[in-house]
């Protein structure tokens, strides 16, 4: 397994690691390579509804602005994508000139139509994920709880069934792009039972989402030898600007400023470790 791949993986709570075998070693830099060949715009979606707080969660938003950023600075266009949940965080951490696109919930005719309405528009070359909730096979959406959270979820699963290319990030089995191991993922004790099942080209798997996209920016920077990482500093405020904004921190609920379990400071040793890593490399 490559470095980027283990400080993504690593203090590993549901086992989400055990994918890895499934996985190409390098699985980070395959989809930064993809990444680099393919300039043009990038649909970055995220936002994940946690309904027993009746509120976004904090792993996602920081990761899609993270890897923006990265991308806008070597000459992507960025189209951020969420849905009404989750839309005012993404506008608040953003920056103004960003353009953030609501898709609807709405039935599944109305969602196919709007996500190809989307795809013509922007023309995208790429479409990327970051902790958003996929459909399962049953056709309902589930968080980690095995709750069905259907109702607050917009079927942005079609833009990665009508894109070009599509990459996947997750961390609990029930994401986009979580359906390229659908079969493995049920045999993991700790993910789900029922996981989702919309796939992408290239998938990647990490303890925390924002991990995942921080890993993506740091093998995009050492492709690129220029250091595209967001700072801890600034991660950090990303993250409690988006619990002021009313994200949560998404296993508890509770509105504190952390991701997953982990308070800031142990949220930030993966960005330390990825800055650690592209100074050796």
């Amino acid at each position: 397994m490559g470095v980027a791949e283990g400080i993504i993986l690593q203090k590993d709570i549901r086992n989400i690691s055990k994918l890895k075998d499934y996985l190409s070693d390098n699985f980070l830099t395959d989809a930064a390579n993809e990444v680099v060949v393919r300039k043009g715009t990038v649909l970055i979606v995220t936002g994940f509804f946690i309904s027993y707080a009746n509120a976004s969660e904090t792993d996602g938003p920081a990761g899609s602005i993270a890897l923006g950023r990265a991308l806008k600075d070597i000459g992507f266009d960025v189209i951020y994508v969420t849905d009404k949940w989750s839309y005012s965080i993404l506008e608040g951490i953003s920056e103004k000139e960003d353009e953030i696109v609501e898709f609807p919930v709405d039935n599944h005719e109305n969602s196919k139509q709007f996500a190809n309405d989307l795809i013509k528009k922007f023309s995208p070359s790429l479409s990327i994920s970051i902790e958003r909730a996929s459909l399962m096979g049953d056709g309902t959406y589930r968080n980690w709880k095995g709750e069905d959270v259907s109702k607050y979820n917009a079927k942005i699963d079609y833009l990665f069934n009508y894109s070009k290319f599509s990459i996947g990030i997750g961390d609990g089995g029930n994401e986009i792009g979580m359906g390229n191991l659908n079969s493995e993922i049920k045999k993991v004790e700790g993910l789900p039972d029922n996981p989702a099942v919309t796939k992408v080209n290239n998938l990647i798997i990490s303890s925390c989402s924002n991990w995942g996209a921080y890993g993506l920016v740091a093998e995009i920077s050492a492709i690129l030898n220029k250091n595209l990482l967001i700072s801890v500093d600034d991660a950090k405020e990303l993250i409690t600007k988006s619990v002021d904004l009313g994200a949560v921190e998404g296993m508890s609920g509770d509105s504190i400023y952390a991701v997953d379990g982990r308070n800031l400071e142990e949220d930030s040793i993966c960005l330390i470790q990825l800055h650690e890593y592209l100074e050796r490399s």
